[in-house]
């Protein structure tokens, strides 16, 4: 790790991007990664009863998912289930990760997810979806079990888990700038965001997040974790700056991401989906001059494929082509994922060149 820092000459951050530097850049990203995974490594393997459980868990599950027996298809079904919420959390994760940067896998990926399974409700007129291919895709049963029942709560319980553990990866996205802010202040040092004086509206909004949670404690970072807010990010660098236990923190994130807000939003997007809504908003669209019709038709396209889709009786059936929404759907999702992967790579690199200059500074010290 010394000799990396060694070989490199501190320079102006916010100059340092891929689109200005891409070489450098991608130098400094990759030398900030090395660092990272040895230092998260040492950190693991200071653990070792819990490195040596993991590691034996992971082997032991790998190896009875391929060895043919009665237990197989169990193994796999944990597996596959598993991977299914771990995806939901690793989307929650790098949805609140970053400071700002984070990809907003709730428009991408979650509030989607829950709009499909309400119009397939609606339109199946049930919620007990063949599994599987469900959650992977979605056909209507044969039979409406008389407990799943279209309504706005049922459908709420078919998308609960899915929420939840993405609520839940939020929650441990918000977990880096507590304990940055902690670290700093156990150092003797302090964070920028929190002692820079900014006299906009977000600056105002910044300091009533602070002292609501420096004054009100759990309450307070419920509160604000139960609410959309973009800059709960103050509230864990709050936090961690005035030494607030984890417990505390973490706990009131949890339960106001995972639970009450992630309740909220999954209620909005349920409700707005519904059936009649749907066909409202579409009327509505209709009558937007000059290029409302326009609008509509591809609108309509989309809607009418993923109804055809639902009673298809073979999940093997082959697939209508594509509708242009779905093809500009597809290109904005893999435009905000580029975005996403370069605005890391940039906070990387950007990080090692602090580091390095930070080590400097106290060379000449």
């Amino acid at each position: 790790m010394e000799k990396l820092l060694s070989k490199v000459v501190p320079m102006d951050t916010e100059s340092l991007v891929l689109w200005r530097k891409p070489l450098t850049t991608l130098e400094y990203f990759f030398r900030e990664l090395v660092i990272l995974s040895s230092t998260g490594l040492k950190r693991l393997l200071a653990y070792k009863l819990l490195a040596l459980a993991a590691l034996l868990l992971i082997s032991g599950t790998t190896v009875s998912y391929y060895i043919s027996g009665p237990h197989q298809l169990f193994v796999q079904e944990i597996v596959l289930t598993v991977a299914w919420w771990g995806w939901w959390v690793i989307l929650g994760v790098c949805s609140s990760v970053g400071l700002g940067t984070g990809l907003h896998t709730f428009l991408l990926y979650l509030g989607p997810h829950i709009a499909r399974v309400t119009l397939a409700a609606y339109e199946c007129g049930g919620l007990n979806f063949p599994t599987p291919p469900y959650p992977n895709d979605i056909i209507c049963p044969s039979e409406i079990d008389p407990k799943n029942v279209v309504s706005i709560w049922n459908i709420m319980a078919k998308v609960r888990i899915e929420s939840m553990m993405w609520g839940m990866g939020t929650a441990l996205g918000e977990l880096p700038p507590y304990f940055m802010a902690r670290a700093a202040r156990l150092s003797g040092g302090s964070v920028v965001e929190l002692t820079e004086k900014d006299d906009s509206r977000t600056g105002r909004a910044k300091v009533m997040v602070q002292k609501l949670v420096q004054k009100v404690g759990f309450a307070g970072i419920l509160a604000c974790a139960s609410i959309p807010n973009p800059l709960f990010d103050l509230a864990g660098l709050t936090c961690g700056h005035f030494l607030v236990p984890f417990w505390t923190f973490f706990g009131a994130t949890l339960l106001g991401k995972a639970v009450i807000k992630m309740h909220i939003q999954k209620m909005f997007v349920i409700i707005a989906f519904n059936e009649t809504l749907v066909a409202q908003a579409l009327a509505w669209v209709e009558r937007i001059p000059y290029i409302g019709p326009k609008l509509e038709a591809p609108l309509l396209e989309f809607l009418r494929n993923q109804k055809a889709r639902l009673h298809k009786k073979d999940s093997a059936t082959p697939e209508n082509q594509g509708s242009i929404l779905s093809s500009l759907l597809e290109k904005f999702v893999l435009a905000m994922v580029l975005y996403f992967v370069v605005s890391i790579v940039n906070a990387l690199a950007q990080n090692y060149s602090k580091r390095v200059g930070k080590k400097k500074g106290k060379k000449k010290e």
